[in-house]
């Protein structure tokens, strides 16, 4: 496993901040940037290879590739991450980090630090560096994780299959068929590889695009209920006030 050294004394300085695609004219990325740090948070399979070794992308997990090294990514189709380019200051003494780890219990945490810096660049940009200097700070104390099996297939083709049609009806049957199980054994293998449920999943996911799209972009509410698969507004306010705690107009209004 690859590391790098970063030092946390000052905060960084923000470049660029935002929602990358990839993998829709391309499946493949190769690039560098001389003199910026790379933050990523991945939320979808793929394969990177930094200065020639190889890491494996899935979701949950969090990459932090230093200035001048070159970064390769090979997609498995349309893939989104949240993403800094930054400028990081020689201060205060070094620590190791893995350049690819699982952020774990830690991901959420740190997709609400990245979404809100996101929201704050175009007006505060003093806040957008203080939640990435969290962010970091985050990063460089994950614990790391206990090795453990690769995903079953079928998990990983359903988990891809949900992430490129959220914005259309899914049922279990249905993903199952994709996966090329059947809805019962793909309901005990995503229990056990994920701890939570297919319904829970899609539940999770279209609630934290939704999250993402009401902070960050300017579409519509309805738009934003429909891109993530609840277009009835009634039910998109309910399941937003019930797994975010707050409507969506006051979630778009919200900088705290």
């Amino acid at each position: 496993m690859r590391e790098t050294e970063i030092h946390l004394g000052e905060p960084p300085f923000v470049a660029a901040v935002g929602v990358g695609v990839h993998g829709v004219a391309s499946r493949t990325d190769v690039f560098r940037l001389p003199e910026l740090w790379q933050l990523h948070l991945y939320q979808y399979d793929a394969e990177l290879t930094v200065d020639g070794a190889a890491h494996i992308i899935r979701p949950g997990r969090v990459s932090l590739v230093p200035p001048g090294t070159t970064v390769r990514y090979r997609y498995q189709g349309r893939s989104e991450h949240l993403y800094a380019h930054l400028r990081i200051p020689p201060a205060g003494p070094s620590r190791t980090i893995p350049v690819v780890q699982d952020a774990g219990p830690e991901f959420p945490f740190l997709t609400g630090l990245l979404l809100q810096a996101v929201a704050s660049a175009p007006g505060t940009p003093e806040r957008t560096r203080a939640e990435i200097w969290t962010a970091l700070w985050r990063i460089a104390h994950l614990t790391p994780a206990v090795a453990h099996p690769c995903p079953h297939p079928a998990v990983t083709a359903a988990i891809a299959h949900i992430e490129a049609h959220l914005a259309a009806p899914l049922t279990v049957p249905g993903i199952a068929r994709a996966a090329g199980v059947s809805h019962n054994h793909l309901t005990r293998l995503f229990r056990a590889e994920t701890g939570t449920t297919v319904v829970g999943y899609i539940r999770r996911r279209r609630l934290d695009r939704a999250h993402h799209l009401l902070r960050a972009t300017t579409l519509s509410i309805p738009a934003v209920a429909a891109s993530v698969g609840i277009p009835d507004l009634q039910a998109f306010n309910k399941a937003c006030r019930r797994e975010l705690g707050a409507s969506p107009r006051a979630l778009r209004g919200a900088t705290a």
